[in-house]
């Protein structure tokens, strides 16, 4: 049995690295401000740093808050048939970035704020030709 294709949903978010998953983004040189995705310029509005530099972040964090997303949202974003609810979580992940993402739970309701999470790779739907899509998410731990 061969394993199924995984396509990202967008390069350059995030990767699989021999440490597990990290999102890809940027920090500032100058003030140490983090930034995803990629960012040309600092978004600190203290600073006007112009130096940024590629930066991995992950895999662990704090749920800050979450909502639960009770119908189908619109194209282009991704939901299986027959529409589930989900949770899209505010996360502060222990190196310094705040990062919205969608929550993998089996039950809503166990959510917690200030729960320990981490940052996956999973499926979030399927390509044009039947392979799998994925997507950044994060899970309780």
């Amino acid at each position: 049995m061969s394993a199924e294709r995984r396509t990202p949903v967008a390069e350059g978010l995030f990767a699989e690295t021999p440490d597990g998953p990290r999102l890809l983004g940027s920090r500032c040189a100058g003030c140490g401000a983090p930034a995803f995705p990629r960012a040309a310029v600092c978004r600190n509005p203290e600073c006007r740093d112009d130096r940024m530099q590629d930066a991995a972040f992950g895999p662990r964090g704090k749920l800050w808050s979450f909502a639960i997303q009770n119908y189908p949202p619109p194209p282009p974003a991704l939901h299986d048939e027959p529409y589930r609810p989900y949770a899209i979580g505010i996360v502060d992940l222990d190196d310094g970035l705040r990062v919205v993402g969608r929550m993998r739970v089996d039950a809503l309701e166990a959510l917690r704020v200030d729960a320990e999470v981490a940052l996956v790779i999973a499926p979030i739907g399927r390509d044009a030709a039947d392979g799998v899509l994925v997507t950044w998410m994060f899970e309780p731990r």
